[in-house]
């Protein structure tokens, strides 16, 4: 007797994707997401393929993987998908230290982030 399976965190018609330990601080993975919310896949992936952020990178992957969710697990038409939901939270933050004058010393926070993309299949109108 197994564990019943967990029910689905989105829609039917939707595939989500997560990215947990991005490194870099929620503002700026924001700006990124900012690009592609509400935008065609093909055209959110070509956005973030030449975009000059540098998190546009980890972005991106978190976008491929979502398409390759939706289209693997879902069954659904990646040429009618759009991205209907790119959200941002912190994650964990590694704290450091360095060594200033006088024998003292200061703290460095280095922040991840957390990103979370939900794919829908856009109806054919």
């Amino acid at each position: 007797m197994g564990k019943s399976s967990s029910p689905r965190r989105v829609d039917e018609k939707e595939a989500l994707s997560v990215g947990t330990t991005i490194r870099g601080s929620a503002q700026k993975l924001n700006l990124v997401a900012g690009l592609i919310r509400g935008k065609k896949a093909e055209d959110a992936m070509n956005i973030l393929s030449f975009s000059n952020k540098a998190m546009a990178v980890e972005a991106r992957k978190v976008l491929a993987s979502a398409i390759a969710n939706a289209e693997n697990n879902h069954n659904l038409d990646v040429d009618s998908l759009i991205v209907k939901e790119a959200s941002v939270g912190k994650a964990i933050t590694m704290k450091r230290f360095t060594t200033r004058a006088r024998g003292r010393s200061s703290q460095i926070l280095k922040p991840f982030s957390r990103l979370r993309i939900v794919v829908r299949e856009q109806e054919e109108a």
